[in-house]
């Protein structure tokens, strides 16, 4: 893809996702996405009902009677996009690929961001650190990171959530919001290092699917392609044992992601390539209130 061609696509991205940030987003995302943590406003007297354990004990040395801490909700958020670039994120419907579809979503949760004047960061991910963005605010840094998500090209093609869920716990001190963003097609499990990333920022799950993976189309024969080890087969699509093995197999992933950020107490969401996703992050937003 050469320069000019990248900022066309680059320009036409940020007209979708500031348009739906703008429009559709601007309360349910501040709302739903406020900041979580508490920064020390003021101290003053002691009043029956307060916390003891926010008793500032210097202070009250000082005076000679009771005084609290009193805290404020942090307003400004730092937002963190952890961004699968597997290989598998390259399959798709002839409408998009789920790398598309993930580019979109997080190119309009970032403008959601800065419009609510947040910091917004990136993590690319396969079974390595690709590339780490730290946070930073302005329209030209979300340019810059959806420019990198355009023509990305990863090292390798294989999927490691638990590495990156990992790194993002040691990387950030500060608590933030993360959005995981994935298909999810893991082999090693990674639902304690959720868990612990959870308890230190607030996680949100973001699955991005191909609907043939829910259901096989009867079209007969059909080749078939691994894109994280290349291994190609085919299959014979018209077997209805065949179908209905492959929609059990898909029933039973999803049921144990399921299991994993339910245990996890992490929020989530799953869009198809060729599902309205504002509907379903609205609908997120919404779980969130």
């Amino acid at each position: 893809m050469d320069t000019q061609d990248i900022l066309k696509r680059v320009r036409k991205i940020e007209i979708k996702a500031r348009g739906l940030s703008n429009n559709i987003f601007a309360g349910q995302y501040h709302s739903a996405f406020k900041g979580r943590g508490m920064a020390f406003s003021e101290v003053r007297e002691y009043q029956y009902g307060d916390d003891i354990r926010d008793i500032d004990w210097n202070v009250s040395a000082r005076f000679h009677k009771p005084y609290v801490k009193v805290y404020e909700e942090e307003r400004e958020l730092t937002v963190m996009l952890l961004i699968d670039v597997s290989g598998s994120l390259d399959v798709g419907t002839q409408h998009s690929t789920k790398r598309e579809v993930v580019t979109e979503i997080a190119a309009t949760l970032a403008f959601s961001a800065i419009q609510n004047n947040d910091k917004i960061g990136v993590i690319f991910f396969s079974d390595k650190i690709e590339k780490y963005i730290p946070p930073k605010k302005g329209r030209k840094h979300i340019l810059f990171i959806i420019r990198e998500m355009l023509d990305f090209h990863p090292e390798s093609r294989k999927t490691d959530v638990r590495m990156a869920v990992e790194f993002l716990t040691s990387v950030l001190k500060r608590r933030c919001t993360a959005f995981l963003m994935s298909d999810f097609y893991v082999k090693n499990e990674f639902g304690n290092a959720l868990t612990i990333c959870n308890r230190k920022h607030d996680v949100v799950a973001v699955q991005v699917y191909d609907p043939r993976a829910e259901w096989l189309p009867n079209v007969g024969l059909m080749k078939v392609l691994d894109a994280e080890t290349g291994h190609e087969m085919y299959i014979d699509t018209s077997d209805r044992r065949l179908r209905n093995a492959h929609h059990n197999y898909w029933m039973n992933r999803q049921k144990m992601l399921a299991d994993v950020f339910n245990k996890s107490n992490v929020d989530n969401v799953s869009i198809a390539t060729n599902q309205d996703y504002v509907k379903a992050l609205l609908q997120l937003f919404a779980m969130r209130n």
